[in-house]
């Protein structure tokens, strides 16, 4: 039975079937026959008319910004609407949002559960090559251990900040587009976005409390 946020990615092959609706409303009533049932809340769905041979597509991105935005799930109807490219889909895995096919629920989880193996089989190689050096280490008389107390480097500093950076920067590209659409309803002043955002289900940046206007103002600085 689903549940909480969803966002709804569409597609069809060719100009002719998006402007003649054809497979989008089959789609759309597959979607739907998935979520129906429980409390869940469709907060956008997204068309898109592409090739499946292509991973460039706009709406798709736009999609995955949204879901990460909102911390939404993506349903599309068919699992070929994504792709036939089973990179293409672990890619989904490194954008940070959880997706579910309507026709195949199970292979969400089969694909995160794979790469859960895979994650899981270089841990032991990375622990089995540390313990390795570690004893041939110990064999060529070297001490090991030392001082728990170690400063960070400036490099490492300067690396934690970048890190830090690139993080606040992709949550501010995420919700770019939604703070053009508020603007663009009129909604100008920081206070005004703030509160649209609060309206819209938009968590914060940790998740927790509300939009305020210098919140709003700190990552409108970083689009």
């Amino acid at each position: 039975m689903a549940d909480g946020k969803w966002i709804s990615y569409l597609r069809v092959s060719t100009d002719r079937q998006g402007k003649s609706g054809l497979g989008i409303e089959a789609q759309r009533n597959s979607v739907s026959e998935y979520l129906n049932g429980g409390e869940w809340s469709l907060v956008k769905e997204y068309v898109e008319i592409e090739s499946g041979k292509r991973t460039d597509r706009p709406m798709l991105a736009e999609a995955i910004k949204a879901c990460r935005a909102h911390k939404a799930r993506l349903v599309i109807a068919k699992l070929d609407r994504l792709s036939r490219d089973a990179h293409f889909l672990l890619g989904l895995e490194k954008a940070g949002i959880d997706f579910v096919a309507a026709d195949m629920p199970n292979a969400n989880r089969l694909t995160v559960g794979i790469m859960a193996m895979v994650a899981e089989e270089e841990r032991r190689m990375i622990s089995k090559r540390t313990k390795d050096a570690l004893a041939a280490a110990k064999r060529r008389g070297k001490k090991l251990g030392g001082d728990r107390g170690v400063v960070p480097t400036k490099r490492a500093r300067a690396l934690a900040a970048d890190a830090l950076k690139a993080r606040a920067d992709s949550r501010a590209a995420d919700i770019a587009p939604i703070v053009a659409e508020l603007q663009a309803a009129g909604r100008l002043s920081l206070r005004d976005i703030a509160k649209g955002l609060n309206e819209a289900g938009i968590p914060t940046a940790r998740g927790q409390g509300k939009w305020s206007a210098i919140q709003v103002r700190r990552v409108m600085a970083r689009m």
